[in-house]
């Protein structure tokens, strides 16, 4: 039936269609099966080699960046501590969405109708390695955050093993709920990612799963970050708030002749001590500025990638309704940029993650 169709459908349209030049009018409405002409990809569009030129750089410099943030803890033995194997995590992860997941949904994107054409193995893994890789990601994000946050308000009171095993732990939650929410279709038969009639590759559609893979994977660590952040927020206004209170006069100057067991001698000792306490705090009010704003900057970019895409892969599958192919790409593309941006942020507001560009470049010269 679905032949017939077809073929009513095909000698309608040759006969509307105007007849190629060198040839017969067609008067039948319909050709034979073996003279019908094979279909052509329509040629690619200004636009459309400008979005695949963008993606392709998009890809190649995630790559770039998460691997050059890789090296540089691989080869600075500075580096080889608590704050940044969580780093180093997340930058596994992103330059995993980088080389395994973007390439995949980039060529999706630029086939004809968007139609996945590498068949349903290639397809399966590719689901598993989006979720997997993406929720990676995320909570590695909500991991760092945790860890500036315990570094400000615990710095005097968690020892370094303490701190290495809260680490350890929160690495091994991270990559163990981010294998659990990508396969957890497959044992729970949570619906089918490859579509053979409509040639579509897509994570499960099925309500429960929805609500599991976009609450595990991104609204619970999004109110981590937001918790976190009003946390340092709080402590960073209370420090301030303190030292702007405790204001020390500073007596004036004049020429005494001092010696070491002198009161002036003792007063100056003590003096230098209160001033070096003094930088110290300064130093560390600094320091719970910068991690302030980075933790905010994150949240932001993060906020900005991931809400829109996560907003309809919750509502859509629950009301049985769906966006246009457009906007589900940009919205998908937009949450990959977050692996872009998550080196840079962290570069940005880390001097010697700067240095260490500089000195690794240099050598190579």
């Amino acid at each position: 039936m679905e032949a017939a169709n077809l073929s009513a459908a095909t000698g309608v349209a040759l006969t509307l269609g105007p007849p190629a030049s060198g040839d017969a009018p067609i008067l039948g409405g319909s050709l034979p099966e073996s003279t019908l002409p094979s279909p052509q990809p329509a040629p690619w569009s200004v636009f459309t080699v400008l979005v695949a030129t963008l993606l392709v750089l998009l890809i190649a410099a995630t790559l770039s960046w998460n691997l050059l943030v890789l090296v540089t803890i691989v080869r600075v033995r500075a580096f080889h501590r608590v704050p940044h194997n969580l780093v180093a995590s997340t930058a596994v992860s992103d330059a995993l969405v980088a080389a395994l997941v973007m390439p995949l949904s980039l060529v999706s994107e630029l086939s004809a109708g968007r139609r996945w054409r590498l068949g349903r193995g290639l397809c399966q893994l590719w689901v598993s390695l989006d979720v997997l890789c993406c929720t990676a990601s995320i909570w590695n994000v909500a991991a760092i955050a945790l860890d500036r946050y315990w570094s400000i308000t615990r710095h005097l009171r968690s020892p370094p093993r303490a701190r290495r095993r809260a680490s350890a732990l929160l690495l091994a939650l991270t990559w163990v709920l981010a294998t659990f929410i990508a396969l957890a279709p497959l044992p729970f038969g949570w619906g089918q990612a490859y579509d053979a009639r409509r040639q579509s590759c897509q994570v499960s559609r099925d309500p429960a799963y929805a609500v599991l893979s976009t609450c595990g994977a991104f609204y619970l660590p999004l109110g981590v970050l937001l918790f976190v952040y009003w946390k340092i927020y709080k402590a960073a206004r209370l420090r301030f708030g303190r030292s702007r209170g405790a204001v020390l006069p500073l007596p004036a100057a004049k020429q005494v002749k001092v010696t070491p067991h002198t009161p002036e001698m003792v007063f100056m000792t003590r003096l230098s001590t209160v001033a070096f306490r003094a930088s110290e705090e300064s130093w560390r009010e600094q320091k719970e500025k910068r991690a302030a704003v980075m933790v905010g900057v994150l949240i932001g970019v993060f906020a900005l990638c991931w809400i829109p895409f996560f907003l309809t892969e919750l509502i859509s599958p629950l009301c049985a309704c769906s966006l246009p192919p457009i906007w589900k790409s940009v919205f998908l593309w937009l949450g990959y940029s977050n692996s872009f941006f998550n080196p840079l942020i962290y570069t940005a507001f880390n001097k010697n993650y700067n240095n260490a560009f500089k000195s690794l470049f240099t050598k190579q010269r």
